[in-house]
């Protein structure tokens, strides 16, 4: 708006000065006089015929008001505006329902773990390819116990029917259930880490008492998925 000041001022102050000089200069010089004219010894005789009125100009006709919602522009209904994506809900309380699995039990260490976590799932699904028994559901870890070097866990399918040959630790179970909250991680395994520190402190605020065990439920097949497109669900069941 500054620059658009500056050269509406710009434009006004030459025909300002030239008005103000005008002024200022007064009246120009007298013309010099030229002799009278000679009168005439009769004066014309005036006309008696009347001068004709200017003929009237028809006026315009008045130009039609319009709303503007009779304008086709106004007419057309705004674009849709497209629904903002929200972020993962973050320490959502739900209830587990138990389902029926098929369950590996191992050990690992933290330098190893996704390693031998893939190789139990891996397991399991050849288990189950062999009896062609569907798997209609999620993988998941059930961490059982954890210390500074490793932890034990539970590696679990669901299924509809019981397969036959189970193989070493294999068992059919339950899964978890009951009150627990949900966590969304979204990434590697390497980077569970910072996932779980922010489930830590969200404990803490709420002055919530988790009990000692949590499970990873695998939204993305982890045996086809890039590791850094994981989605993880993590549910932290409640005392």
């Amino acid at each position: 708006m500054n620059s658009t000041r500056c050269f509406r001022r710009a434009l006004l102050v030459p025909v300002a000065a030239m008005a103000l000089s005008l002024i200022s200069l007064g009246p120009g010089p007298a013309l010099a006089q030229s002799p009278p004219a000679a009168r005439p010894t009769q004066a014309p005789a005036a006309s008696t015929a009347p001068t004709p009125a200017p003929s009237a100009t028809p006026m315009p006709p008045p130009a039609e008001n319009k709303s503007p919602a009779d304008s086709p522009a106004a007419a057309t209904p705004p674009p849709a505006v497209a629904p903002v994506q929200t972020a993962d809900p973050f320490g959502e309380e739900i209830s587990l329902a138990s389902k029926k699995v098929v369950v590996l039990k191992g050990t690992a260490n933290w330098d190893s773990a996704f390693d031998t976590l893939m190789e139990s799932f891996k397991a399991l699904t050849a288990l189950l390819d062999k009896q062609s028994i569907a798997h209609p559901g999620n993988g998941m870890i059930v961490y059982t116990s954890t210390d500074d070097t490793g932890f034990t866990y539970l590696a679990e399918l669901p299924v509809d029917q019981e397969p036959k040959n189970l193989g070493k630790d294999m068992s059919i179970g339950k899964s978890p259930e009951g009150k627990a909250l949900k966590f969304v991680h979204r990434g590697s395994y390497d980077n569970m880490d910072n996932t779980y520190e922010a489930i830590t402190n969200h404990l803490d605020d709420k002055k919530l008492e988790a009990k000692d065990t949590f499970i990873e439920e695998y939204i993305t097949d982890p045996l086809k998925t890039q590791e850094d497109k994981l989605v993880i669900n993590v549910y932290v069941p409640l005392k």
